[in-house]
């Protein structure tokens, strides 16, 4: 298939500048997949959809305040924008201004930080590896600001709402916003109505909502990004499928990690042919922690969601490929179209879909 296969126009009004508040007042469109029919709704709904023996799973990764700001010692203004760490401390960046050679010096001062970053080497892509002193374990926090995507052009008041309400491990330089809309009260809600809730940990990266540039999506290469799918929400997961409920699916990032635990899952050998520890007999899903590069397109053979929570997605992205395999490239198609025609708002901020 073609990236161009993946491109929709969409009018700017309509990308959410602001979350709504509260969270769950977001708009909702339910797209049956088999019936292929399309309902309006509201976030809080999602309860109608949900049943007792589902099991709901989130990305508990938590966005990083990934984005500095300073000055080269030499002069001249600079952005460095944080990826993720290397060895000895040092990170992967994005550099915005001139003359960020290896060598190259900057100073970040902010709330009585004097911080130094050394440009110790270039990366494939153009990006950086910087080391700094103090490390940034030690001022992230207070110096660091929330890394909003470049479409959001608003303030935001309050960071913790770029936060999901179940973050908890430092990691990810992007909201997994699909989970923006839940409530403290609307998970205990649907808890209490015998859904039950896991999470898996995915980090999630910029490459993540970077258009496809390749015409032919073959010819991708994928991102890889850090997962962890627990021993313990692998264990619910296959007693879930084995019980009759459905796994759901908040987001894309959880997508992906668990169809990457589905592959590993296949991976195992039968029970008397396997080494000592291993894992044997039936499974859907294998523990797993380390990087995934699973690319999810039309076609791929989904074997461990069965109904997904997701926004609106950037044309020509991965995630809109991965919708496109999991609705359908013709039903996701019209669902977009008569969200656009009813106004929905797009991309983080924005409101939700519920494939069913």
């Amino acid at each position: 298939m073609k990236t161009s296969d993946f491109d929709y126009e969409l009018p700017p009004e309509l990308i959410a500048q602001t979350p709504v508040e509260p969270r769950d007042a977001s708009r909702l469109l339910v797209v049956e997949r088999k019936a292929g029919t399309l309902a309006h709704r509201r976030f809080a709904d999602i309860r109608e959809y949900l049943r007792p023996g589902d099991l709901l799973v989130g990305n508990d990764s938590r966005t990083i305040p990934a984005r500095l700001h300073g000055a080269k010692e030499t002069g001249g203004s600079v952005e460095i924008f944080l990826l993720k760490p290397v060895a000895n401390g040092a990170w992967q960046c994005l550099v915005g201004g001139k003359g960020m050679r290896p060598g190259v010096r900057a100073k970040i001062a902010r709330d009585g930080w004097d911080i130094t970053a050394t440009v110790v080497s270039e990366t494939d892509g153009g990006g950086r590896v910087i080391a700094f002193d103090p490390p940034v374990r030690e001022w992230l926090w207070d110096v660091g600001e929330t890394p909003l995507p470049p479409y959001i052009h608003e303030p935001l008041t309050d960071a913790e709402r770029y936060q999901t309400v179940y973050s908890r491990i430092e990691g990810s330089v992007a909201s997994s916003t699909a989970g923006l809309h839940f409530t403290p009260e609307l998970l205990m809600r649907l808890r209490e109505g015998g859904v039950r809730f896991a999470t898996v940990t995915l980090h999630i990266g910029l490459d993540t909502f970077r258009p496809v540039q390749a015409e032919n999506i073959e010819e991708h290469r994928i991102h890889r990004e850090w997962a962890e799918l627990p021993a313990e929400t692998a264990k619910l997961l296959n007693e879930t499928a084995l019980a009759g409920g459905r796994v759901v699916a908040i987001g894309t990032t959880v997508v992906r990690t668990l169809e990457s635990g589905a592959k590993i899952a296949l991976g195992y050998r039968p029970c008397d042919d396997v080494p000592e520890g291993a894992v044997c007999g039936w499974q859907r899903v294998a523990a797993f922690e380390g990087e995934t590069d699973l690319f999810i397109k039309p076609g791929h053979p989904f074997r461990a969601v069965d109904v997904m929570v997701t926004n609106f997605h950037l044309p020509k992205s991965t995630l809109l490929m991965l919708v496109a395999a999991f609705a359908g490239k013709g039903l996701m198609e019209r669902a977009y179209a008569e969200a656009i025609q009813e106004r929905y708002r797009f991309y983080s901020f924005g409101d939700a879909m519920l494939l069913l």
